[in-house]
């Protein structure tokens, strides 16, 4: 039976490498805790328990910035602790839990047809392909890009502070451009915290906020979505 998200109580949680979002349904204002590179996926279900106990939902979901597959994350992230991999978040939650890469979720949210790549300027590089209501997630981030290093050593939060705004924009603006040829996306869409930056959009590109990730928590349980 499909599920219709907007009857169900629905926690959503955003885990990024400097912060933890938390929104639910009916809930006005959304919760923020900072994580850190040590943070384990048990820290986190404890956190997000605690953050949450006065809230009231059935259903969760989860994104998380990693390789998921199967329901639960299949390495652990590039910026946080250990014990992500293989981890049970719907034993651990004792609720069901889907679970999906923090750039998938995100790209959701803000999917509105066609074939729409993402790329989440963060912590790292988040990118994420949907096409026809499928979500493709990727770590297109982890790629060569120059000089030994990958795409997010130089648009990540890192590389954005190494090089300044101007350069960094730059190297943006370049990595669109290769993405969307590789991809053929018809529609590019900026996100994370550094899309504001980007303050002249190249053409068929637009920016979307994080609560994108919010949108795409609660859209993830809607029926048509793979």
């Amino acid at each position: 039976m499909a599920v219709d998200f907007h009857k169900k109580q629905i926690l959503v949680i955003d885990v990024g490498g400097s912060n933890i979002k938390l929104i639910a349904t009916g809930v006005e204002k959304r919760i923020k805790i900072p994580s850190d590179p040590e943070l384990t996926a048990k820290q986190l279900v404890k956190q997000v328990k605690e953050a949450t106990q006065h809230w009231e939902y059935e259903m969760i979901s989860l994104g998380v910035p990693c390789i998921c597959k199967d329901n639960t994350p299949t390495k652990d992230p590039h910026n946080l602790g250990s014990g992500w991999n293989g981890f049970n978040f719907e034993e651990a939650f004792k609720m069901p839990t889907k679970v999906i890469n923090d750039a998938a979720m995100q790209a959701i949210g803000a999917y509105q047809g066609g074939t729409m790549l993402f790329l989440g300027l963060g912590t790292g590089l988040g990118t994420a392909l949907i096409k026809d209501n499928v979500a493709i997630p990727m770590e297109g981030g982890h790629l060569p890009y120059r000089k030994g290093q990958s795409f997010e050593d130089y648009v990540g939060k890192l590389g954005q502070k190494r090089l300044g705004d101007i350069k960094w924009v730059k190297h943006v603006l370049r990595v669109i451009k290769i993405f969307r040829h590789i991809f053929n996306a018809d529609d590019i869409v900026l996100g994370g915290g550094n899309a504001k930056l980007i303050e002249n959009l190249p053409e068929n590109t637009r920016r979307v906020t994080n609560n994108a990730a919010f949108d795409g928590g609660f859209r993830m349980w809607n029926e048509g979505w793979q």
